[in-house]
């Protein structure tokens, strides 16, 4: 991996700096260097997130962390769950009165996919890109500081998040796996698990006690990683937001047209980075929650079928964390998706104001005062109803400080080509050429809803 940038990055970043004073070309001057770089150091950023990822084992910058990383996913990821499921479960549902978890197959199958498809991820984008790559801190030195503290506190936060994500449903694991293990215990009298020399023996019980443990240490692996995706995904965008809301900001600073255009054609390049990297994480998700929904129903919903807390217990927790993590990315996706082409309403409102301002500067008026007081009204007016507030959305732009004194610098043409332009290219999120957007959700929701519906007449009738 370079460690430097081209020559053209940098010209550009010692032109900019040039046109600084003197204090500021030296802050800028550190913060270029400290967010050039492309390779991480051990007292960097990413200490704390790069520590993480040593204590899950999903640090491989190294062919020993690697070789470690790869056995653990192994033995968390496949060989527990297929041998609990194949031994411990298919002892006590062939003892007659066993405990038998009859839904187990799903949730394993499910849970491994899932585990499956963001390690693989996941380690492809940090041996190909590396971290800070991977998470855009290359990049940072030529945006705000704003924009670079609210990303790295984000940074900061984002194993907090995932702790929120994961621990809770982990103590309700931990709850049913302890009542299923404590059940086969004091069963333990009429079956015994594979290699347990007696039913009820004291090895009997070391046994299941192992089991148990592996089994949660299983689920909280799998599980952790794919949200860990999930969130990082979601830090992106983060990222995103961010910059679409200081390049925002430009039109209240009456930019050139060039350097407005120029900033949009960058953040535009960086969504179709994220766009690449993560599309076929996205899809498979989507596909795999899908395919695991409708089994869940299916199975629950056919004649006969067993259903409580207990039973469908692991069932339910293993729905809720996939669907969380799969909402969790669309989420974000259509989030960015909004905002950016929030930014088109964004320009025509600074297009029509520049022009109105224009016209009235150039058009003589016998009452000047009337018309000034006409007009502040009239273009003020959205920031004197409190009730407007309420109702905004979250991913809108502010509209109502976009008349700035120099707001005329900029000829109509000029304005009206670059309105044009952000017209006719939208950028967001795309999964193979799909934007991610609330219409794409809207049509994915129906059509899953569908399904449903068909399902279930096939199932119970409706």
């Amino acid at each position: 991996m370079a460690s430097s940038t081209g020559n053209g990055g940098e010209g550009e970043a010692e032109a900019e700096a040039l046109l600084l004073p003197l204090a500021g070309r030296k802050a800028a001057a550190v913060a270029s260097s400290y967010y050039r770089r492309c390779l991480s150091h051990a007292g960097d950023e990413l200490r704390s997130f790069r520590s993480c990822l040593r204590w899950m084992l999903l640090d491989q910058s190294e062919p020993a962390r690697a070789a470690a990383s790869w056995a653990l996913f192994l033995l968390l990821g496949a060989l527990v769950p297929a041998a609990a499921h194949l031994a411990l479960v298919g002892a006590a549902a062939a003892t007659p009165g066993g405990h038998r978890r009859a839904y187990d197959a799903a949730v394993q199958l499910s849970l491994s996919g899932a585990g499956a498809i963001a390690y693989l991820c996941l380690s492809a984008f940090v041996r190909r890109y590396g971290l800070r790559r991977f998470l855009f801190l290359d990049k940072l030195r030529r945006e705000s500081e704003r924009v670079r503290l609210g990303y790295t506190a984000q940074l900061s936060r984002s194993f907090r998040l995932l702790a929120c994500f994961v621990l809770p449903g982990f103590a309700a694991e931990v709850a049913i796996k302890l009542w299923w293990y404590w059940s086969a215990l004091a069963a333990a009298a009429s079956w015994r698990p594979p290699f347990a020399p007696a039913a009820g023996s004291t090895v009997t019980r070391i046994i299941l006690a192992v089991a148990c443990v592996l089994e949660l240490a299983s689920w909280l692996y799998r599980m952790a990683i794919f949200f860990l995706v999930c969130v990082l995904f979601r830090l992106i965008c983060y990222l995103q937001i961010l910059r679409m809301q200081d390049f925002a900001a430009v039109f209240e600073e009456g930019a050139e047209a060039a350097a407005v255009l120029k900033e949009h054609l960058r953040i535009r390049r960086q969504l179709q980075i994220i766009s690449h990297r993560f599309r076929a994480f996205i899809v498979s998700c989507l596909v795999l929650v899908t395919v695991s929904q409708f089994v869940t129903l299916l199975l629950t919903t056919r004649p006969h079928a067993k259903v409580d807390v207990f039973i469908t217990g692991d069932l339910l927790l293993c729905s809720i964390g996939l669907m969380t993590g799969l909402l969790v990315c669309l989420r974000s996706a259509a989030k960015i998706t909004h905002k950016t082409q929030a930014i088109t309403s964004h320009a025509a409102t600074w297009h029509a104001c520049a022009t109105i301002k224009s016209f009235d500067a150039d058009t003589e008026d016998p009452y000047p005062t009337a018309a000034g007081v006409h007009t502040t009204t009239a273009l003020s007016s959205s920031g004197d109803d409190s009730d407007e507030d309420e109702g905004r959305d979250d991913d809108d732009l502010d509209d109502r400080k976009l008349l700035p004194s120099h707001v005329s610098t900029i000829s109509f043409q000029k304005r009206q080509s670059l309105v044009t332009y952000l017209e006719n290219n939208k950028a967001g999120i795309t999964v193979f050429g799909f934007v991610v957007d609330r219409t794409w959700l809207h049509a994915l929701f129906m059509i899953e809803f569908s399904l449903v519906m068909w399902l279930l007449g096939k199932t119970v009738g409706i």
